[in-house]
């Protein structure tokens, strides 16, 4: 069983930087790659940024380039480095494990399905001009 609990949300200006951060109880690296999901209201949940245990990374075209996914092993956490941030990026975000081996390309896409995967409880992300 994993445990994921977000930290790090808030409301920030157009332009501005946030850092989440996903704290996680339990064996994530089994699952092999790992990352988030953001859920805007009316939307679909959908893939941001994914990183495996080879730290091999995986970034949705809307925010390359302005996000940075990492990962401290030792520390067991997961970090979303969010810079030049837009109104669009306003959303619920998630970290989430896989419950079985998967590879950060499968992750990407799969923001659907629910029961595959450990959820945090997610962190809200404001973005206002």
């Amino acid at each position: 069983q994993v445990q994921l609990v977000e930290s790090g949300g808030g409301s920030v200006q157009v332009g501005g930087s946030l850092r989440l951060s996903c704290t996680a109880s339990g064996d994530t690296h089994r699952g092999n790659c790992m990352g988030w999901f953001r859920q805007a209201p009316g939307k679909e949940r959908e893939g941001v940024a994914f990183i495996n245990t080879q730290a091999s990374t995986r970034y949705a075209d809307s925010v390359k380039g302005r996000v940075t996914i990492s990962r401290d092993n030792a520390k067991n956490t997961l970090y979303l480095q969010m810079n030049s941030l837009k109104a669009e990026d306003t959303a619920m975000y998630y970290c989430a494990a896989p419950k079985t081996w998967t590879t950060c390309w499968i992750m990407m896409s799969s923001g659907k399905k629910y029961d595959d995967k450990y959820w945090g409880q997610g962190t809200q992300v404001t973005v206002s001009s």
